[in-house]
């Protein structure tokens, strides 16, 4: 990870929460189908994200980094649905909605750069 770049470091990190939250959520909350999407979508980002940085053209890495877009703005949903039916606390929820919400801005900022060039 010496190389990697700040949005590979934070949709990593991301990524191991979103992990950690679905074991919370599946173990202690016997919640199986919405942390299954979370899961889904959560780990998905930074998954792209690698895949856009080993693209094989602009092209390819803008459509990644799309996609990595869209599973960032879905995560954003699910995690806001499992606070607001009380599988999840608004102080457990706030700093990942924080997260997510960076790497939206991140992520975004790189398409605009890309738009723009």
């Amino acid at each position: 990870m010496k190389n990697d770049t700040i949005i590979q470091i934070k949709s990593y990190a991301f990524a191991i929460r979103i992990v950690k939250l679905y074991q919370f959520l599946s173990d202690e909350k016997k919640e199986f189908t919405l942390s299954k999407q979370l899961l889904r979508s959560g780990t998905s980002i930074g998954a792209n994200i690698e895949e856009a940085i080993g693209g094989q053209s602009e092209k390819d890495f803008y459509a990644k980094l799309t996609i990595s877009y869209k599973e960032a703005r879905e995560t954003h949903y699910w995690i806001r649905l499992l606070t607001d039916t009380k599988y999840l606390t608004t102080e457990q929820s706030d700093s990942l909605l924080t997260d997510v919400t960076e790497l939206l801005k991140i992520i975004g900022s790189n398409q605009k750069t890309l738009r723009n060039s």
